[in-house]
């Protein structure tokens, strides 16, 4: 009896073991089965769905208002500041640059022109040879109807200032005429300047330009707060912000540096 009772015990022993052993396997079984399943349909969705693109904006998008009117003007202008200034000392006679400026490129820094490619200044010209302003300048900045426009201010010997206007398309000289609003003071105080800048307007863009490389937009004779005179060089870089560089007109020597970063 003890004998029967004992085996009956260990049948049941083993039979529950083999229970146990066969559903872990079916367990196990259906788990890499279902794994396998999750991973290839990820694979197929992969294939379906394509992965997101990440694009950075354009270089245009990030460019300020400033900027972007540079970049207009400039991608417009053919003819070099070197090819202006040659022009319009050729227009007058024995003159000499005071000032020559590109139309559009950040004139409410330095004078409000005429819009478009066409017509006559707004101001009247200072003792400094830059047109004191009278109107408001388009604030699109954009280049007239017939493209952007170089205004030169020349002087003669006496120091009487003749404005021309070049188209930077073309490089056809559109006007010249002699500012009417000079009196003898203004002619006299032109004359010592160009008497004391005994570097050109040429030798001093190259100064600039050789400090930072970009395309001159505007160089204007001006004091250096009673030490002399310096030419002004305005240029805009690959980057299309504007450096004005301040070049003593006797020896070269940059004297200011001023980076706007609109």
């Amino acid at each position: 009896m003890n004998s029967a009772s004992s085996r009956s015990r260990t049948l049941k022993a083993v039979g529950a073991l083999s229970l146990a052993a066969a559903t872990a396997l079916l367990m196990t079984g259906c788990g890499q089965s279902s794994d396998s399943a999750s991973s290839a349909a990820t694979s197929e969705a992969a294939k379906v769905v394509p992965q997101k693109q990440t694009t950075s904006p354009s270089a245009t998008a990030q460019l300020t208002q400033d900027q972007q009117e540079r970049k207009t003007v400039l991608d417009a202008t053919k003819v070099t500041f070197d090819d202006a200034a040659t022009t319009a000392t050729g227009e007058v006679a024995g003159s000499k640059l005071v000032e020559l400026d590109l139309e559009g490129v950040d004139d409410d820094d330095n004078q409000s022109p005429s819009p478009t490619a066409t017509g006559s200044p707004t101001g009247s010209p200072s003792p400094t040879g830059s047109p004191s302003p009278t109107g408001t300048a388009s604030p699109s900045a954009s280049p007239g109807a017939d493209g952007p426009v170089w205004v030169a201010e020349v002087a003669e010997k006496d120091g009487t200032i003749h404005t021309v206007r070049i188209n930077a398309v073309d490089g056809k000289v559109i006007e010249a005429r002699v500012d009417a609003d000079q009196d003898a003071d203004d002619k006299k105080q032109t004359a010592d300047w160009l008497a004391q800048a005994t570097q050109t307007p040429q030798q001093a863009a190259k100064v600039a330009t050789e400090k930072k490389k970009g395309t001159v937009t505007s160089v204007s004779l001006d004091d250096n707060d009673g030490k002399g005179v310096i030419w002004q060089v305005d240029v805009v870089g690959s980057d299309w912000k504007k450096t004005t560089f301040d070049v003593d007109a006797k020896n070269d020597t940059i004297v200011r540096e001023e980076t706007d970063e609109d």
